[in-house]
């Protein structure tokens, strides 16, 4: 009766690790006879779930019932409590429920104590999580990229990763696509043929690949500064309608802007060398902190903090569904205290 377990905002991630799955345990040829998902917003789809799960697969191979923003963990109702109770008893060996949420599991519950007993006590049963880091940690968007790359047998140097954080951020599907699009440049370049061997990711292959675009956005990034939010939309508008991504553009404006913050916050709070503000701000590229200070020269700390606000709720926005040019327009062009000089 094997339960995998597996939660945390990186849907990319977490897709992965379902798929990975997926493919271990169904034989192909009985998939659409041994593959169910379930939507658990709907409470009639989760008791059958638990009915699914106590049937034996077909054929070939295992079965797997994978239950979408599954309630098991996190708000369960008493009836359904009361069934997974019964039903996880029942599971058969080759049967695998997959239970998939992106908030953290409620240690309290009773059917988050049952789950986590069988994972103890069945070495088929897994937990992981998978959490993107935030804008602002640096390390955990250095990690999140050269563990991307590492599945994807790719080899990078520490200021190869630097530069794919500071042009993509900590958007794990867009890492993904960019990667996969460096693979075939270097092999491309290369012409690599043995798919054994790692594949090198030079910086120059990074700039080649990411510097129109972030270019762009950091233009954008520029005119946000110096409160032009019109211009700054019509050339956000002209990006999203040339084919740039939604999430690339909020990610380099947000890591504009979390530079700002942290050279403004440090400059005001001690006297420290380029290098220091360099290193506790997360800029690879220390030469990097003179544009940052003539960019943000006559800006309140108040102001840039705001300017980050609106650019994280653009990002939720998005990632939520929102038309991406909806999103930017609702949020920058709302009244605040943005950009106004001290």
């Amino acid at each position: 009766m094997p339960i995998h377990l597996i939660w945390g905002d990186d849907y990319e991630a977490s897709n992965r690790e379902i798929q990975e799955i997926i493919g271990r345990v169904i034989d192909p040829v009985w998939k659409s006879f041994n593959y169910s998902q379930i939507d658990g917003n709907d409470p009639k789809q989760n008791f059958r779930a638990l009915e699914e799960v106590q049937s034996a697969p077909l054929g070939n191979g295992g079965r797997i019932v994978l239950v979408r923003r599954s309630p098991f963990c996190n708000v369960c109702s008493i009836e359904l409590a009361n069934k997974l109770e019964q039903a996880i008893k029942l599971i058969p060996d080759n049967t695998h429920l997959i239970l998939n949420n992106s908030n953290k599991p409620d240690k309290r519950l009773k059917t988050t104590k049952l789950i986590q007993k069988n994972i103890e006590s069945n070495p088929l049963s897994k937990e992981k999580s998978f959490n993107l880091p935030l804008p602002w940690d640096i390390n955990g968007q250095r990690k999140l990229v050269n563990n991307i790359a590492n599945k994807l047998n790719l080899k990078m140097d520490n200021e190869t990763i630097d530069l794919l954080v500071e042009s993509i951020g900590n958007d794990s599907s867009l890492i993904n696509t960019e990667l996969q699009k460096l693979t075939l440049l270097a092999e491309a370049n290369n012409k690599i043929l043995n798919k054994e061997e790692s594949t090198k990711i030079t910086q120059e292959l990074v700039k080649q690949s990411t510097q129109n675009q972030s270019t762009n956005a950091l233009e954008i990034a520029g005119i946000l500064i110096k409160g032009e939010k019109c211009i700054a939309l019509n050339k956000i508008k002209s990006l999203l309608e040339n084919g740039e991504p939604a999430l690339r553009v909020i990610a380099t404006l947000t890591g504009q802007a979390r530079g700002w913050l942290w050279v403004h916050l440090l400059d005001s709070q001690q006297k420290l060398d380029i290098k220091e503000i360099a290193k506790l701000a997360g800029i690879a590229n220390p030469k990097r902190i003179f544009v940052i200070r003539k960019q943000i020269h006559g800006q309140s700390f108040e102001a840039l903090l705001e300017l980050m606000k609106k650019l994280l709720k653009i990002e939720a926005s998005i990632k939520s569904g929102t038309n991406p040019i909806d999103s930017f327009k609702d949020n920058l062009l709302t009244e605040s205290k943005i950009l106004t000089n001290n």
